[in-house]
């Protein structure tokens, strides 16, 4: 699995442990550090951007004077800043090309370091290591993301599939594992490919609830980093999920499962 390094701020008077991964950018507000993490969280320290880069390291981008941006975060770069969460940033117009190679050179490195020693290197390598997944009555893959030269993803590899998964695809597992999506459904939906980026560069789990046309179904998809450069994917047929109400604690976590939408307080 994914290593993860760790840096120890103290916020509101506590001190909180940040996953480095779950950080965003930074911002500097005259003495104090405002920094964003991953699902909207912003804490705020009393440290300098010099500190924070020497901890952080290289990678992070320098955009302007008062703020660092890592490079995973960044989907592209155009008159903003623009981040994989759907934010934009300002940075230092007369910088636009050295910030832009160096965004390259960062994506470059991360994603040429996906290949790890303990990365599964055959289809026999994978079930054993996912063969407690065998039997699971719900699908389960794990794909491997494809990068462009722009670095941006645009295709995935089911490198592992149960037999769950190839009833639900309509497909033999043979015709599924080392193959990519695009290449078995030539009416792939690229709004699956944001969700996967998301959680194989950045670390997220998350929960996508939508149409698939490719199978013409209805999916809750649960993904998640796995090894570097893959992320896991649990997918549900929702026409086969029943909701029991057990108590009105039920009612509740319905509530806070579904009281907003993204975006809205």
């Amino acid at each position: 699995m994914q290593e993860e390094k760790y840096i120890t701020i103290i916020s509101d008077r506590r001190k909180i442990v940040l996953n480095i991964g779950s950080i965003l950018y930074i911002l500097m507000l005259r003495k104090k550090a405002e920094i964003h993490v991953s699902g909207g969280q912003i804490y705020k320290t009393r440290m300098t951007l010099d500190e924070l880069e020497k901890i952080l390291g290289d990678s992070f981008i320098k955009v302007h004077r008062g703020c660092i941006v890592s490079a995973m975060a960044i989907y592209d770069i155009t008159d903003n800043i623009n981040l994989i969460n759907g934010e934009s940033l300002e940075y230092t117009l007369r910088k636009k090309n050295q910030i832009i190679d160096q965004f390259h050179s960062k994506q470059r490195l991360m994603i040429n370091s996906f290949i790890e020693e303990n990365t599964p290197a055959t289809e026999e390598e994978y079930r054993r290591y996912y063969s407690s997944f065998e039997h699971l009555p719900f699908a389960f893959a794990d794909i491997e993301m494809v990068f462009d030269e722009e670095k941006h993803a645009v295709d995935w590899i089911f490198r592992y599939g149960n037999q769950a998964l190839a009833r639900l695809e309509m497909k033999p597992l043979e015709q599924l594992i080392g193959n990519s999506f695009g290449s078995l459904f030539a009416n792939m939906d690229a709004k699956w490919l944001r969700c996967y980026e998301l959680a194989t560069l950045y670390g997220e789990t998350l929960e996508i609830m939508d149409y698939s046309p490719e199978i013409d179904t209805y999916l809750k998809v649960i993904c998640f980093p796995t090894f570097r450069g893959h992320c896991g994917c649990m997918l549900f047929n929702i026409s086969e999920i029943k909701y029991t109400r057990n108590s009105n604690d039920a009612d509740k976590a319905l509530m806070l499962y579904f009281g907003s939408l993204p975006g809205e307080n």
